[in-house]
C-alpha cells in the first residue's frame, strides 16, 4: 500500500514538473484539483498502458523501445481529454506536447524514484 502511495506521489510531481516545463501542457486549476488530476493520470496508465504495451509490442521491440515514448505521448492525450471531459482544467495543445511532456514525465518520475527509494521495514 505505502508503495502505491509513494509512486502516485512521484507521477504526480513528474506531472507537475512536465506542466511546468513543456508550452503546450497547461494547467488551470487548483491545487486540489490537481489531485484530481494526477488521479486520472495514474488510472490512464493502469489501465491503457499494458493494453498498448501489449497490441504495440512488435513496434517497440523493432524499434528497440522508442515507441515506448509515442505510447507515454498517447496516455498523455488521453488523460487531456479526460481532464477536458470532467472539467479538471488540463489541456495538451497537440502530439509534439504530449510526445514532449510524456519524455519529461518519464524522466522525471524516474529521478524522483531514484531519490525517494522505499526504505525496507524494520
Amino acid at each position: 500500500m505505502r508503495g502505491h502511495l509513494l509512486r502516485f506521489v512521484i507521477n504526480a510531481l513528474a506531472l507537475c514538473v512536465a506542466v511546468w516545463l513543456v508550452p503546450g501542457l497547461r494547467y488551470t486549476g487548483t491545487p486540489l484539483g490537481f489531485v484530481a488530476l494526477a488521479v486520472v493520470f495514474g488510472l490512464v496508465n493502469m489501465v491503457l498502458r499494458p493494453l498498448l504495451m501489449i497490441l504495440t509490442c512488435p513496434l517497440v521491440v523493432l524499434t528497440l523501445g522508442l515507441f515506448v515514448l509515442v505510447i507515454n505521448a498517447v496516455l498523455l492525450l488521453a488523460t487531456g481529454a479526460l481532464s477536458h471531459h470532467l472539467g479538471l482544467g488540463f489541456t495538451v495543445s497537440g502530439f509534439w506536447a504530449a510526445l514532449l511532456g510524456g519524455i519529461i514525465v518519464s524522466v522525471a518520475s524516474t529521478l524522483l524514484a531514484l531519490t525517494i527509494r522505499e526504505r525496507p521495514a524494520q
